[in-house]
């Protein structure tokens, strides 16, 4: 008997009271993960920690970077949980590095725009689109390209996610989101690419708190909620210089 999809699954809210008990029966080894962020900007970090103590192995991450050594999804590398990553930038992580160049991790690169697309076009149900970048170079290896007009162009895959984990500001009980800045950069299209999107919030109100001209993902996306009130909000490097205030 094929089990229920616990986004199909009918519960009275889509709260949930920690991280690790939203991604109870959602996670499993070999499974595909849309993680937002940028950086160290905008990533969901308590999910990203229960993935890790969830012990799911084999996974594929895709996510504009790894994290750094030791928090966000470093923290899945230095575990060896991850099995691929789908990423544009990896350049702040030695233990990614160690695992590449070992033959340790498969690695798909991305140019950032065209990762953004890959995303954006999962989730808009388009299956594969023609992009300019990377024409003529080791990105377009192995991939279709045509000739529209002068220019060459290289065919990109859309990305599907069998679950997302993504950071947002602000969320009411429906599961419509705010995001903050920079956080609003992979964030949206991880979400909408995933068939199960969990998303981590600062601030919970009430269906009805948030203008509807403000609302930045429409909770249709959303199907389980936690609160991370105080998230550590981590920088990847600080470089300071003495006697300046």
């Amino acid at each position: 008997m094929t089990p229920p999809n616990p986004a199909q699954t009918p519960r009275r809210s889509k709260l949930y009271s920690s991280a690790a008990e939203a991604l109870q029966g959602l996670v499993a080894d070999g499974q595909t993960l849309a993680v937002g962020g940028f950086g160290l900007c905008g990533i969901p970090e308590a999910l990203i920690a229960a993935l890790r103590d969830s012990g799911a192995r084999n996974l594929t991450a895709i996510s504009n970077n790894a994290g750094v050594d030791g928090f966000g999804l470093g923290q899945l590398l230095a575990t060896r949980q991850i099995r691929k990553m789908i990423s544009s930038y990896v350049g702040e992580n030695k233990e990614f590095e160690r695992q590449f160049l070992a033959g340790e991790l498969e690695l798909e690169f991305n140019p950032q725009g065209t990762l953004a697309e890959r995303l954006r076009a999962g989730g808009a149900g388009i299956p594969a689109f023609y992009v300019r970048t990377g024409y003529g170079t080791i990105v377009a290896e192995g991939k279709e390209t045509r000739q529209f007009g002068e220019h060459w162009y290289v065919m990109e895959t859309a990305l599907h996610a069998d679950v997302s984990l993504v950071k947002a500001w602000k969320a009411d009980t429906a599961g419509n989101l705010v995001f903050r800045k920079t956080s609003r950069n992979f964030n949206p299209a991880c979400a909408m690419a995933g068939k199960v999107c969990v998303a981590e919030v600062e601030e919970l109100v009430e269906v009805g708190a948030i203008d509807p001209d403000h609302v930045h993902l429409p909770g249709i996306y959303v199907d389980r909620i936690v609160v991370n009130a105080t998230p550590e909000k981590r920088i990847e490097q600080r470089t300071t210089r003495e006697g300046v205030k």
